[in-house]
This record gives C-alpha cells, structure tokens and sequence, in this order.
C-alpha cells in the first residue's frame, strides 16, 4: 500500500462529493464506522457532542455508514436523515462502504493495517473508532463498547488542552 498517512486518501461525502482526507490536516480527527440500527447508534449524539465542544480547538468526527453487518440498510439518503433528525448529527458524514474484505474502503484497509485490533486487522463491528493525529497517522484504535465520552480526556491531551 503506497499510502502513507491519512492525508493520502479520498472518499466521497454522503451527497456524493469527492473529499480529499488532506483536507483535514492540521486537526485532530476521530474516524467511525457507523450505521443507524445498531445497539451502538445513540453513540452518535456523544459524536456530536465531542465535535461541539473541540471542534474549535482543531477536533473533527468523520462518520462512514457501513452495512457490512446489516445494520444500516437505507441508501445513504435515508441514513443522513436518520443521522440528523434523529441524533442531530452535523459532523462530515461520508457514502456508505465496505470496512472488511476484499470491497473494503482503501482508507478503512490502510487504518487496520496501522492499528489492529483484538481480532487482528478486521473491523469487528460498528462504532469502531480510529483516532488521528495532524500530520494523518493514526494514534489509537478503539472497539465499539467504548462510549465517544471516554474518549474526551485523549482528545483534549492531544489537542494541548489539559
């Protein structure tokens, strides 16, 4: 993989438009795999909650709807509805793709690669969270039990607040 940090990659938004991940350089980034009908999807409002409180401190949340474990069934029309009327989501959201296997995103191959987790490289389930620095290398892995809140103290020490 040629690729070297985050910056290298590029995906398209949930409105179909082509993003370079370069444009999030300089900030602090926390990359989720989310979907809508998950036991973990109220994890969105702490999302979002973490993106208001750091966000002007150089903090961003990128959200990739996946269905690989079929809990996110909708076109990704239906998915940002539900990300914004439901958990009033306002944090990039990206178009639906694949986290595992041979049709994964190129982004979500690279993080694995970079930080596995307990079951090796695969993404065990949603709401598994990489954690990123400024210059586009991945800092930390976390699972999918772990609440976004637990996350606050990392975030603030990286962003020179604590």
């Amino acid at each position: 993989m040629s690729e070297s940090t985050f910056h290298d990659f590029s995906a398209l938004t949930i409105d179909g438009e082509h993003r370079e991940m370069s444009e999030y350089r300089g900030r602090l980034v926390l990359v989720v795999n989310i979907a809508t009908e998950c036991a973990f999807t109220p994890q969105l409002t702490s999302l979002q909650e973490l993106t208001d409180r750091y966000a002007e401190h150089g903090f961003t949340v990128l959200g990739f709807p996946s269905d690989q474990f079929h809990q996110d069934p909708g076109t990704d029309e239906e998915t940002k509805e539900i990300c914004a009327s439901t958990y009033d989501v306002r944090f990039p959201l990206f178009s639906k793709i694949d986290v595992n296997g041979p049709t994964a995103h190129p982004l979500w191959k690279w993080m694995c690669a970079q930080k596995a987790g307990v079951i090796g490289g695969r993404i065990a389930w949603n709401f598994t969270k990489f954690l990123i620095d400024g210059e586009g290398k991945v800092l930390r892995r976390y699972a999918p039990l772990v609440p976004p809140v637990r996350i606050a103290r990392r975030i603030e020490s990286e962003l020179g607040l604590r």
